[in-house]
């Protein structure tokens, strides 16, 4: 495949995943970015405009279009001022007020997609954010473990109780069932020349791209560099207790027609042979290869942070697409 020297990025996720991700390939030569951002999230702010003004949540797009946010003083102000959050005990209290310039955006202009181009080009965004989906989704759960009989399937609705469920998450699907994916969302796939699907909460940030109609078609059928960066520990709730080699069959087993070309890993995470052994058979399963990086951040004092330090990482980026 012939590599070009300012690749187009398509990068697949929500949250605070998603955010280093694109931290990441801003530092890299690239002609565009598009932020490809799951659209299920039912808490806090974004599940209070959802479900008032039954908008796509906006919290993970706001958190991407920060993440794009010009590298200058003023692009700063910008990002800070997305994140805000209103405190007090009123009725703004705990609201983004980016969250609140995309709901009001939506309503005035009628397009989820129309209102984020229009906030991009305002605050210079160095790259496009698009909802994997045109509608809000939810996402349900089959847990086991919140019974005494550990066999017994139980059904979570929502993405934070999903995320927060005290038992252990064997499977998710959406409702509605299949969403068409935005054809935006598609077209960017298509387009770009590196596609990354992680790092990020595995089930409900990562995990529902591949349950939208025509994501994981794209995924399949690009002539892009294919990336999955695996999470530094498995989460509390969601994947408590999960090796790395089973957040690769999960995804396996959610679409058994998702093909990648590297899983990026960090090489803390797997020290022995063995384990790097098993992870090697589950990422060949994808049709993968694995590379191990140094991934992680550190603070001030040299302690290790469960983020991904976007520097590392766009370095283990540019490396694998030379």
């Amino acid at each position: 495949m012939l590599r070009v020297s300012e690749p187009s990025f398509a990068c697949l996720g929500g949250g605070h995943g998603l955010f280093q991700t694109l931290r990441a390939v801003r530092q890299l030569p690239h002609t565009s970015i598009d932020a490809i951002v799951t659209v299920a999230d039912d808490g806090g702010s974004s599940g209070r405009i959802r479900k008032e003004l039954r908008q796509v949540p906006p919290g993970d797009l706001r958190m991407a279009l920060a993440a794009l946010a010009p590298f200058d003083d003023e692009g700063l102000i910008w990002e800070q001022t997305l994140q805000h959050r209103f405190g007090g005990h009123g009725a703004l209290a705990g609201h983004a007020v980016g969250n609140l310039l995309l709901a009001g955006l939506v309503d005035v202009l009628g397009d989820e997609i129309q209102a984020l181009d229009m906030l991009r080009k305002t605050i210079r965004a160095e790259g496009r954010v698009l909802p994997v989906c045109d509608r809000p989704l939810d996402i349900a759960a089959e847990v086991s473990g919140l019974d005494d009989d550990p066999r017994i399937m139980r059904e979570v609705r929502g993405q934070v109780a999903v995320a927060s469920t005290p038992g252990t998450v064997r499977r998710v699907r959406l409702i509605p069932e299949r969403p068409r994916a935005a054809q935006e969302a598609v077209d960017a796939i298509n387009g770009a020349d590196i596609v990354t699907l992680g790092p990020g909460s595995w089930f409900s940030s990562v995990i529902p791209h591949l349950l939208v109609d025509g994501i994981t078609e794209a995924i399949a059928g690009t002539d892009a560099m294919r990336v999955v960066v695996l999470n530094l520990s498995a989460e509390p709730g969601e994947t408590a207790g999960f090796s790395a080699e089973r957040h690769l069959h999960i995804l396996a087993q959610h679409d058994q027609r998702l093909r990648a070309d590297v899983v990026i890993v960090d090489a803390r995470m797997i020290p022995n042979q063995s384990d790097r052994l098993h992870l090697e058979r589950a990422a060949k399963s994808l049709g993968a290869r694995l590379a191990f990086y140094d991934l992680r951040e550190e603070d001030e004092d040299g302690l290790l942070l469960e983020r991904h330090d976007a520097e590392k990482l766009a370095q283990a980026l540019q490396s694998e697409y030379r």
